[in-house]
């Protein structure tokens, strides 16, 4: 038991997040949705408004005063009740420890009844104020405000047991051996063939294992792979552009158009930006 106590407090050392928009929105727009499975994470916090959602198959109608949080790569579906429509603050975000996506795919919706209304509504709008302001040190107030009210929503649902589960899963995974090899071999081609035989399965059973416990499928998850180690020698090496390219296994051209559509910079003007 001590030991995996000791395990779930060092396990937040190694967490990274990433928010890619926050918003606060009234009314009918934008919430009733046909069946999904974003690559992102969700949390919403809801203030009015009645309607319902269905994750992974299974229905909850989320009320005022209530947070959630919706994992990437589950089946979603969201309705609201025209008459009375949600009124929310919400948030889309990655969130990884080490490699491993923080909330898996086949897991729950996480909903609570917060204790301090009050408190999460100030705390969500400081949030969305940051990240649609920007600033030298948006990003670091942002990420505060987000790890704060994870930690409520969880807290205050009674998940107890969220850090065990954790660890359970990711050491009962088969896939840690894949993503050794895909993280040392970026430089070379990569088949979807030979990822699967690494865990001894036929590619067509491989595909949706992995996206169940990775919540991505596993040419994004390489594609995402290549594209932060290209950000990383951008920025901390002066490796020529098109060794960065021969390094994560892509011609020239072919990695300046991906690597745009990925971060919105071409790779020369990342350089600039982040020296």
């Amino acid at each position: 038991m001590e030991q995996s106590l000791d395990l779930s407090g060092r396990l937040p050392e190694s967490l990274t997040l990433n928010i890619s928009s926050a918003f606060y929105r009234g009314g009918f727009w934008g919430w009733n949705r046909t069946e999904i499975a974003p690559s992102f994470h969700r949390l919403y916090f809801i203030t009015e408004g009645s309607g319902s959602v269905v994750l992974n198959g299974v229905t909850y109608e989320p009320k005022p005063n209530q947070m959630m949080i919706m994992p990437a790569g589950t089946s979603q579906k969201a309705l609201t009740n025209q008459d009375d429509p949600y009124t929310r603050y919400f948030c889309h975000f990655d969130a990884q420890v080490g490699e491993w996506p923080l909330f898996s795919a086949d897991s729950q919706l996480y909903i609570c009844d917060v204790r301090d209304p009050e408190f999460i509504e100030h705390t969500f709008a400081e949030l969305v104020n940051q990240f649609q302001a920007g600033g030298p040190f948006s990003v670091l107030r942002t990420q505060a405000c987000l790890l704060t009210m994870l930690a409520c929503c969880l807290e205050d649902g009674g998940y107890t047991d969220f850090w065990k589960d954790f660890i359970q899963q990711t050491e009962s995974s088969k896939l840690g051996d894949v993503l050794a090899f895909i993280h040392s071999h970026l430089h070379e081609p990569m088949e979807i063939e030979l990822l699967a035989e690494i865990v001894h399965l036929h590619p067509n059973y491989f595909i949706p294992y992995f996206k169940k416990i990775m919540g991505v499928t596993p040419m994004h998850y390489v594609q995402r792979k290549r594209m932060d180690e290209a950000k990383r020698l951008l920025s901390y090496t002066d490796t020529a552009i098109s060794d960065i390219a021969d390094q994560i296994g892509m011609q020239l051209s072919y990695f300046s158009r991906q690597f745009k559509g990925h971060t919105g910079l071409s790779p020369t003007a990342y350089r600039a930006y982040t020296r």
